[in-house]
């Protein structure tokens, strides 16, 4: 099969790193900022930053709708940090104003691990992650309070949620483009093909 072309949402963020993360994980990965850019996309990644400014950005460019539906039909999507914040159906404590795109049954926590002085790495255990545990990297890292029935949890630090799937949505509160280990970009990507992949 060919690579899938996997977008990353330009609009705040560490956008690059996750290009090349991608790229390594054998997809075409391209930034995405308009509606129109969305549309050519076989997934997309929602990269880490501040989730207020990437919610208001959203909206200004016209994406958060857009954004929403193709979520809802079944576009594969991956969120880090703050990504994972856009895909929560539910923020514990939203800032004003602030909006998600939705996708996966779960409320999250903003900041719940620190500031960015408390910033961490950690050895985590990711199902579906084949081998040693990924080296998760948590900067203002949000953790999820709790999961609705259709979500699985893959990890857990601490006690606390830190990666989720549900259906072609998955979340991760830590940046495993910061690492140089691409295995949980692998994993969306092969998500991604098994989404293209006939009778699917």
């Amino acid at each position: 099969m060919s690579s899938p072309v996997i977008g990353v949402l330009a609009l705040q963020g560490d956008v690059r790193e996750h290009q090349i993360a991608l790229a390594a994980a054998d997809a075409v990965a391209r930034p995405v900022r308009r509606p129109e850019e969305l549309a050519e996309v076989d997934g997309l990644v929602i990269p880490g930053g501040e989730s207020t400014t990437i919610s208001k950005l959203a909206v200004l460019f016209g994406m958060m709708e857009p954004l929403r539906a193709r979520v809802r039909d079944g576009l594969p999507v991956y969120g880090t940090c703050a990504g994972l914040i856009m895909l929560a159906d539910k923020i514990l404590d939203p800032r004003s104003g602030q909006e998600t795109v939705g996708g996966i049954d779960m409320i999250v926590r903003r900041n719940a691990f620190g500031r960015q002085n408390e910033s961490f790495e950690a050895a985590v255990d990711v199902k579906g992650v084949q081998g040693h545990p990924v080296e998760g990297v948590f900067i203002r890292a949000p953790w999820v309070e709790s999961v609705g029935a259709a979500a699985e949890v893959l990890a857990e630090h601490e006690g606390h949620i830190v990666a989720v799937r549900q259906g072609n949505a998955l979340a991760t509160s830590f940046h495993p483009e910061l690492t140089g280990d691409h295995r949980v970009h692998s994993l969306f990507v092969d998500m991604v093909r098994a989404n293209l992949a006939p009778g699917s």
